[in-house]
């Protein structure tokens, strides 16, 4: 059997194979609800073979939304919606897990389809945004308002009552969401952290949010179930937050009980020089897994078989996150098996068409 299907276990999670879902905004909420949208773009990735399937960025808050549409997890009335999603993803043999997530200054926007630009906190669609310092993300954005002591203390409940109701509503993983320049990866990055008090400066005070977060997160989220931190790895920027930052986060997060350190990069600065290409992220899991011992993710136009198992034989990861490609194939992980010639179980009701 390859590598890519073989099994691993985490906590008490037992995963068949090594392919995860990676988070999709859909931007298709009304009021954070999920829809029957959300039902077949998750459900139909479990019936495609997934081992983990992780839904999109959940809001924590109103406030902490990236557009109006996004899905939400801060009012006990989401839940409903969320389980009927979780139930079906477990009873076609996958886990279901959800990245809780707050945008900071990036939120308040239009949907990418509708251009993504910036909402006016004084347009009934938008809101103020918050940040660690009042720097807009980019030049002419709305500025975001510097988190006070106060509005630290909601964010932190925030992400508490989210993580409960993730329980209450059948998920069986949760990651924070410290990437992509979203309020926990503007805190890490003294691009966009300028404070001077006990949560800026230097990279002790810049990742003590997150470290609380995390705390916080451990008092009601049961230690039997795996807890994911993604990260950007690096915000490809000078003087910004880089790959010895993050395999010194890592290092940390490990003893505090971190499982898997899902690894990103970029989103933090608008006009970043991103080299992207196949695979072009993976170097970053590989040395954070390398340097660290935790578990890591890799992510990132990864789109083939072959491209996804010799990450793993490589031993440049524990996990293959896929996004993109799961787009354009919602059974990426059956098709995926034919090629490496491994023999897994189809959905009963698709056996018929399973190639011989």
């Amino acid at each position: 059997m390859s590598v890519l299907f073989s099994p691993i276990s985490i906590r008490s999670i037992h995963l068949k194979n090594r392919i995860v879902v990676s988070p999709m905004c859909q931007y298709s909420s009304e009021d954070g609800f999920s829809t029957d949208w959300h039902l077949v773009h998750l459900g139909s990735r479990a019936v495609g073979g997934a081992s983990l399937i992780i839904s999109e960025a959940a809001a924590v808050s109103p406030e902490g939304r990236i557009s109006p549409n996004d899905l939400g997890i801060w009012k006990d009335e989401h839940i409903a919606g969320l389980k009927r999603i979780t139930q079906f993803i477990q009873q076609n043999g996958a886990v279901a897990g959800i990245q809780l997530a707050h945008a900071g200054r990036k939120a308040s926007t239009n949907r990418p389809w509708e251009g993504g630009a910036a909402i006016s906190p004084t347009d009934p669609k938008g809101w103020q945004t918050v940040a660690p310092s009042a720097i807009p993300f980019t030049e002419g954005n709305p500025e975001p308002l510097a988190l006070t002591d106060e509005g630290l203390e909601k964010v932190r409940a925030d992400f508490v009552s989210a993580t409960q109701r993730a329980l209450s509503a059948g998920f069986q993983v949760i990651e924070l969401h410290a990437a992509h320049g979203y309020l926990l990866h503007q805190f890490l990055s003294p691009l966009s952290n300028q404070r001077t008090d006990e949560y800026g400066g230097s990279f002790d005070n810049r990742i003590r949010l997150l470290l609380e977060i995390i705390e916080d997160v451990q008092t009601v989220w049961p230690s039997t179930l795996p807890l994911f931190v993604r990260i950007s790895a690096t915000d490809w920027t000078e003087g910004g937050w880089t790959i010895d930052d993050s395999v010194r986060l890592a290092g940390v997060l490990k003893n505090k009980g971190v499982d898997v350190i899902d690894c990103s990069t970029g989103g933090n600065v608008a006009n970043a020089k991103i080299p992207v290409g196949p695979g072009y992220q993976v170097p970053f899991a590989e040395r954070i897994k390398q340097e660290t011992g935790i578990t890591t993710a890799a992510v990132g136009l990864v789109t083939t078989a072959e491209e996804a198992e010799a990450i793993l034989t490589n031993g440049q990861a524990d996990l293959v996150l896929l996004a993109r490609e799961f787009l354009r194939d919602s059974y990426f992980p059956l098709h995926a098996a034919h090629t490496l010639g491994d023999e897994i179980q189809w959905p009963v009701q698709y056996e018929r068409a399973k190639p011989r």
